[in-house]
């Protein structure tokens, strides 16, 4: 690897971390800073909500771009004010109730208007009726469904609630033999998990999350196998316990403001998402959260993302005693919309190390506006770059389609001549969500496909690929796969709601971890697998043949504001020649939620 001067490198510690409190401080400063939101939390089932919404709108909305996530509270807000305002869409009583919901969801920013229950007759007229609340009542516990305590008036506003999930089941495939593996432990699976949220803002400027739990519980047998060393999917460090048990503590928040109207900053440990799938190719929150410094520039048309990033350098021998080895990342994200219909983005990323326990952060990279492949070639470095675009279309108040193409290496001569060079690297997805299908209210669909040829993501040492605490920063699978994924939501009654996923995959495994056919982004490529062609002629699926078929049927019903019954069925089959790779499992499960998404495990 080739070292930047030592005037363009400086420790993480005494570096970037002094980087930011003199940017946060100095941006605090400034005289004239906005009003500011927190966002809402990634949830699969809420964030289609908000989707749905969009899509019989048939225009993107104002706010934000849905393709950059998370999205601020006042803008979802903003919204379903516009969709009160415009009175023209074609909106069902679930609609009515979804709008309902999110704005007491983020009523602080409502103005007192929470209820749509007369707008359905008289949209703006009778929007008087509502009213905020009188200021010896603002401050109570449960003055609103959506929080436990909650405080609101110019100068503070605070929203505190309890978290729980609790979940008993069964998964066959314990007490199984598969291949040379075999586990007689019982088939009984539990979990319960427990913490706060809180979120608020200060003088209406500074805005705050923190979200705190922990999780103790058995989980299915291929969700054990799916973790890495010392972790948990989605999350980071985590205890083994007797039983296969797991026991992991979960941990996010951030602060947010806005020095300029149109500019805001976010600094905290959280995810970030880019894309409008089910599955992200540019950056998704399979992983476990991370340290990051966010800034969003919205102008018009046009979304501007910055995100720099701290990570954590671990694979299966990279955890150290004491301090873990640090990785990082630099980020552009530009969202055009082209037309109130049709939104482009384009995505650069840059990977890097710089070979010290304490890790350091190369300056260079802060610039916020410079081609980052530029400054890679400038400094000398082989750090790695990933390039992405992605679209989205809505279609005839109807549907959307969406796409990302990823580029993370290729090479002229071979890209297309159909040779297979190992050396192109690249993943595509297509996808689209038809509402109201068929003609049937609140019944919607959505299909999507996503491909990633081998090594994609990878590099030649574990500091610069594209994961983060031994997880893949994109899809759970990593790489060398074509996957097929099949969604249905309906929305049967105000509080009932089904839900069935169907995920086939094929995909390409290593016999043993000395092996690497380009599926473990893990791996340096540099390990890659020399056919009788060479490095050409490398396909995907390429290795020990694994195809995963997975069905899951969920009924969620609504016992209150964010408080749920969920009972669940899985059937996921993996058919493989190597015994050790092919399993079968039927897993049951009965839940109760509070304020905490539903864990999806789709992999």
């Amino acid at each position: 690897m080739n070292c930047v001067n030592d005037r363009f490198f400086v420790p993480m510690d005494q570096g970037i971390i002094r980087v930011f409190k003199i940017l946060i401080l100095s941006l605090i400063s400034l005289s004239s800073v906005h009003a500011q939101s927190s966002y809402i939390p990634f949830n699969d089932d809420y964030y289609h909500l908000i989707d749905r919404l969009e899509i019989k709108r048939g225009k993107f909305t104002e706010g934000f771009h849905s393709n950059v996530k998370p999205f601020e509270r006042k803008a979802v807000v903003a919204l379903t004010d516009s969709i009160l305002k415009e009175g023209t869409i074609n909106l069902t009583d679930r609609d009515w109730e979804t709008i309902d919901y999110l704005r007491e969801d983020s009523w602080e920013w409502t103005n007192g208007m929470i209820s749509t229950d007369s707008l359905k007759y008289d949209k703006l007229a009778r929007l008087g009726l509502f009213q905020d609340p009188p200021p010896g009542k603002a401050r109570k516990f449960f003055n609103h469904p959506a929080d436990l305590y909650s405080i609101h008036n110019q100068d503070f506003d605070l929203h505190f609630n309890f978290t729980t999930t609790n979940f008993i089941g069964s998964d066959n495939s314990y007490g199984k033999k598969f291949g040379t593996r075999e586990d007689a432990t019982p088939s009984q699976l539990w979990g319960t998990s427990r913490g706060v949220e809180i979120r608020g803002m200060i003088n209406e400027k500074l805005g705050f999350y923190t979200y705190v739990t922990d999780s103790q519980g058995r989980y299915p047998r291929y969700v054990d196998d799916f973790k890495t060393t010392n972790s948990f999917p989605g999350e980071g460090l985590a205890k083994a316990t007797r039983n296969r048990g797991i026991d992991f503590l979960t941990a996010r928040g951030y602060i947010t403001f806005r020095p300029l109207k149109s500019i805001n900053v976010k600094f905290g440990h959280d995810h970030n998402v880019f894309g409008s799938g089910y599955r992200s190719l540019i950056l998704s929150d399979n992983s476990s959260p991370y340290l990051f410094l966010r800034l969003d520039t919205q102008l018009g048309k046009f979304h501007y993302t910055n995100l720099f990033t701290s990570m954590i350098n671990a694979g299966e021998d990279g955890f150290r005693e004491f301090l873990r080895s640090k990785k990082f990342a630099a980020i552009h994200h530009l969202s055009v919309n082209l037309t109130d219909k049709i939104n482009i983005g384009v995505f650069e990323a840059e990977v890097f190390n710089r070979d010290s326990v304490g890790g350091g952060y190369d300056l260079n990279y802060l610039n916020p506006i410079i081609f980052y492949r530029y400054v890679e070639s400038y400094i000398g470095s082989q750090d790695n770059a990933i390039l992405g675009f992605d679209f989205r279309w809505l279609v005839a108040n109807k549907a959307s389609i969406y796409s990302q193409f990823v580029l993370d290496e290729f090479l002229t001569k071979y890209l297309f001549n159909g040779s297979g060079s190992w050396a192109n690297k690249y993943s595509f997805q297509l996808g689209g969500k038809y509402v109201d299908a068929f003609g049937v209210p609140n019944l919607d669909l959505q299909a999507e496909y996503n491909v990633v040829r081998p090594y994609t993501y990878s590099h030649k040492d574990g500091g610069r690929n594209y994961v983060h605490y031994g997880q893949s920063l994109t899809h759970p699978l990593g790489a060398n796969f074509r996957e097929y994924l099949g969604i249905i939501r309906y929305k049967a009654t105000s509080r009932l709601s089904l839900y069935g996923t169907i995920m086939m995959a094929n995909q390409g495994k290593d016999p043993d971890k000395d092996t690497n056919y380009g599926g473990d982004i893990t791996k340096s490529y540099e390990t890659r697998n020399v056919n009788r062609d060479g490095d050409l002629n490398q396909k995907i699926g390429q290795g020990i043949k694994a195809s995963t078929a997975y069905t899951d049927l969920r009924i969620s019903y609504s016992l209150a504001h964010n408080l749920f019954l969920d009972g669940r069925f899985l059937k996921r089959r993996i058919t493989s020649p190597n015994e050790d790779i092919a399993a079968n499992s039927t897993v049951w499960s009965l839940a109760i939620r509070y304020n905490m998404a539903f864990r999806q495990q789709t992999y």
